[in-house]
C-alpha cells in the first residue's frame, strides 16, 4: 500500500522517521509544503509529491521552487478538500473540479505543455496508487 503523508511543518522530522524505519516503495507526501530541500530528498528517494491550490498563492515561492526541480515522474496533483483552494477562487471551498487551476499554474511555472502534464500525471497516480480499472 501507498503510504500517504501530511507531513506540515514536520519535514525533517518525517524524512528522518521514514530513512530509519525503511520507507515503502511508494511514499506521497500530500498537499506538498515543502521547498527545494524536500523536493532533492524525494527526487533521490523516489517519494511522490503531491502539490495542491497552495501553488498558486502568491506567498508560496518555496513550493514554486519545489515544483521547478522536482522530477516529472515524482509530481501529482490534488485538491485537499475543502481547503486550500487554488487562485483566483481563494477563500471557497476546495472541491475537485478546481484541480485545473492548480495544474495550469504548475505547466505555467514549469513551461510544459499542459498536455503532457495532465499525461504526465495520469501516469504518476497509477503508479503511486495502483490502477482502478
Amino acid at each position: 500500500m501507498t503510504l500517504q503523508i501530511h507531513d506540515r511543518d514536520a519535514h525533517s522530522d518525517v524524512v528522518q522517521v521514514l530513512r530509519e524505519e525503511g520507507a515503502p516503495d511508494r511514499v506521497v507526501f500530500h498537499c506538498f509544503s515543502g521547498g527545494e530541500e524536500l523536493a532533492r530528498i524525494c527526487n533521490s528517494e523516489g517519494w511522490y509529491m503531491s502539490f495542491a491550490g497552495t501553488l498558486t498563492f502568491k506567498n508560496a515561492a518555496n513550493l514554486r521552487a519545489a515544483l521547478a526541480i522536482a522530477e516529472p515522474e515524482r509530481i501529482l496533483v490534488e485538491t485537499d478538500a475543502p481547503f486550500l483552494t487554488p487562485h483566483p477562487h481563494r477563500g471557497r471551498p476546495n472541491a475537485s473540479y478546481m484541480v485545473p487551476y492548480t495544474v495550469r499554474a504548475m505547466a505555467e511555472l514549469t513551461g510544459w505543455e499542459l498536455s503532457e502534464l495532465c499525461s504526465r500525471i495520469a501516469e504518476n497516480t497509477v503508479q503511486a496508487y495502483g490502477s482502478w480499472d
